[in-house]
């Protein structure tokens, strides 16, 4: 959007027609907005925080407009009184140092009022503006994890860059360009007619000639400013993907580096091609502009000679330099308000845009009588599926859904573990759980509790998630760790990491915890990275855990080494865990084995073995695992007595089961009140 006016009152900045933007295919977006009712007014209700500091402005906006003019009105007085009495008399020197200092006090209050108007619009454009990025982001934050499957996160980004980004400027300039601009032509064309009505009809006439030619310029070098945006949008994309770790990773595993290189030379020198195009577009055109611009004050000059000649004594050569004088105001705002409907479209639609998403209603919300886990009349911990259905929200009508009629229940400390084939609806089930997902029939139970009745997150504190993409920030470890408990201690950290079997590691590194993982965790291995998020896990301390494939790809020895570090993240709390690898769920407490949404098998590892159904063929499928093969040959699975179910949680533990050094056992860290 163009600049404020400022207190000159000119309102509308440079040229609308120099901006760099395609009317038409402004126009086009434009109408491809989303039909927002009563958009208006809730875009006025984004300034009622502000409104008096918004009325502050208009009034400066209304009187730096108003003053504008006055100086042309003082310099005909200079001419026609001071310099050049009408009356033959030599010049007035008093009153032209009165009429002079007039003018410059005019010219002080004028830039005052423009610096402080530029002040207040900046302010209150910036304030709205954060508000309403804070309240879009709040709001996605609120919505449900299929409303980020289904939607590109370049869109999401858009909504709160692009949109946001160019309501900024229409909250900061719009209402005052065309608030100043109108209070300027207004008072122009009073002041025009006050000076001579007869030159003020000449200069309207010509008015429209301006008007065309400029409004040329202006189409020709929007066309070649939009093929230029294009240019730099492709020289971005190039970058993003190029130079981001992925990126690189694969021109390098290709050796296309050069390649890559001549890619974005050759965009560049399509860049510098436009640039220069720009540049000198519509140089004709500007010299035919200045040219009509120039006449207007000759064609004024060559009519009052003639109205001299003829004996007028109206026509003064003060009344000549006061009205040439306003009317070089009056051009630029009154182009400038010849745009208000394009901008005033524009501006719609960017809000439209915005407010599509804040109306957005989340599809998992608390009920008015939620109440939080603690309230819960079951055990902490006790997770219980009743014939659960379950269908993707964008799922093709007609189709299977995900989950049929899946039951299960899992006790306070018990280890269950879902496998069976890709899609057989095992990674749903965890979604399901801490109501990641609404279950389409049926009920999750969460601490003997309808999770529908349970304040959502009430159950996300209670449940600590392992997925098999772990996302690390690009920053320390030790703020990727306290991600999960931000005043954590740097006793807790490490014990946390003792327990996930990666503090031995972490002190070899030269910067020990504040060493920078990199984006997405890149300068550590795939077996680092899992057990950071192991111990990040750990340090939220839940009494329920999550894991998803959590070793499916890292190799064998790294598998090994998590795996220790997941049996003691698992000690002590329910682990639900899906996985493809079966040597990482034998000395499970039950497994239910899964196939097109319904669990058709359940039992230990010994168990469905003998049963020689479809987990005994997955096994089968695996036998080249060397954790299935060494198994088979053990005389029986190591128990863990700390994971049963046919203890009450009262009853002490046993000791848990010897795994190998440098592992410590992980003991919760207890609450202190107030902390």
């Amino acid at each position: 959007m163009r600049g404020g006016g400022g207190g000159g009152g000119g309102g509308g900045g440079g040229h609308p027609g120099f901006r760099g933007v395609d009317i038409e295919a402004q126009k086009r977006i434009n109408a491809a907005a989303p039909k927002i009712p009563h958009l208006g007014r809730r875009v006025v209700a984004l300034f009622r925080p502000y409104r008096w500091a918004l009325v502050f402005t208009a009034i400066l906006v209304v009187v730096g407009a108003g003053i504008a003019v006055i100086p042309p009105l003082i310099v005909q007085r200079i001419f026609d009184d001071a310099l050049f009495p009408t009356d033959g008399s030599p010049p007035d020197i008093p009153l032209l140092w009165r009429l002079v200092a007039l003018m410059v006090l005019l010219f002080l209050v004028s830039a005052g009022l423009g610096v402080l108007q530029t002040w207040f619009t900046s302010t209150i454009g910036n304030k709205v503006t954060g508000d309403l990025r804070v309240t879009l982001f709040d709001h996605l934050q609120s919505m449900e994890l299929a409303f980020f499957t289904r939607t590109k996160t370049g869109v999401i980004q858009s909504r709160l860059q692009n949109d946001v980004g160019g309501v900024s400027g229409v909250l900061t300039n719009t209402f005052t360009s065309i608030l100043g601009n109108a209070v300027t032509v207004s008072a122009s064309l009073v002041a025009m007619i006050i000076i001579d009505w007869r030159l003020t009809l000449i200069a309207v006439v010509m008015m429209p000639i301006l008007v065309l030619v400029q409004r040329r310029v202006g189409q020709v070098r929007a066309r070649i400013a939009g093929e230029t945006q294009e240019s730099l949008s492709e020289l971005t994309a190039i970058t993003q993907e190029t130079l981001s770790v992925s990126g690189i990773l694969l021109s390098k595993s290709f050796n296309r580096q050069r390649a890559e290189s001549a890619r974005y030379a050759d965009e560049n020198r399509n860049q510098v091609r436009l640039q220069v195009r720009r540049a000198m577009s519509g140089q004709g055109f500007f010299a035919v502009v200045q040219v009509l611009m120039a006449s207007v004050p000759a064609v004024i000059y060559l009519v009052a000679g003639y109205f001299i000649t003829g004996g007028d004594a109206v026509i003064t050569a003060g009344t000549v330099v006061a009205f040439t004088t306003v009317q070089a105001r009056l051009l630029m705002p009154l182009m400038g308000l010849m745009r208000v409907s394009l901008d005033l479209q524009t501006s719609a639609a960017l809000f439209a845009r915005i407010f599509e998403y804040l109306d957005l209603e989340p599809a998992i919300r608390d009920a008015p009588d939620a109440i939080p886990v603690e309230q819960a009349p079951g055990p902490l911990g006790r997770i219980e599926f009743r014939d659960v259905v379950f269908r993707y929200p964008d799922a093709a009508p007609g189709a299977r859904p995900t989950l049929q009629g899946l039951s299960f229940t899992a006790e306070p400390g018990q280890h269950v573990a879902f496998v069976g084939p890709s899609g057989a609806g095992k990674t749903t089930v965890l979604y399901l759980t801490p109501r990641m997902y609404e279950a389409s029939e049926g009920a999750v139970l969460f601490a003997g509790e309808d999770v529908r009745r349970l304040q959502h997150e009430s159950i996300i504190d209670q449940v600590g998630i392992v997925s098999q993409e772990t996302y690390l920030f690009h920053a320390t470890i030790r703020e990727n760790l306290r991600y999960a408990k931000p005043e954590a201690t740097d006793a807790e950290l490490e014990a946390a990491c003792r327990a996930a079997n990666i503090h031995h590691i972490i002190e070899g590194f030269d910067l020990g915890y504040d060493t920078v993982v990199g984006e997405r965790g890149y300068r550590l291995s795939g077996g680092e990275k899992q057990r950071i998020a192991i111990a990040r896990v750990l340090l939220k301390d839940p009494p329920v855990l999550l894991l998803d494939e959590a070793t499916s790809a890292l190799d064998t020895v790294s598998e090994g080494v998590v795996q220790v570090a997941l049996d003691a993240a698992a000690r002590g709390r329910t682990t639900l865990t899906i996985a493809h690898r079966l040597s990482t769920v034998i000395a499970a407490d039950v497994i239910h084995v899964i196939e097109a949404g319904r669990i058709v098998e359940s039992g230990t590892h010994a168990v469905l073995i003998e049963q020689d159904g479809l987990y005994a063929e997955l096994a089968a499928q695996q036998l080249a695992a060397s954790r299935i093969l060494e198994a088979e040959e053990s005389d029986e699975p190591a128990d863990h007595p700390d994971r049963r179910a046919d203890r009450p949680p009262a009853e002490p533990r046993p000791a848990p089961a010897a795994v190998p050094a440098p592992l410590a056992p992980w003991v919760p860290t207890p609450e202190v009140p107030g902390t």
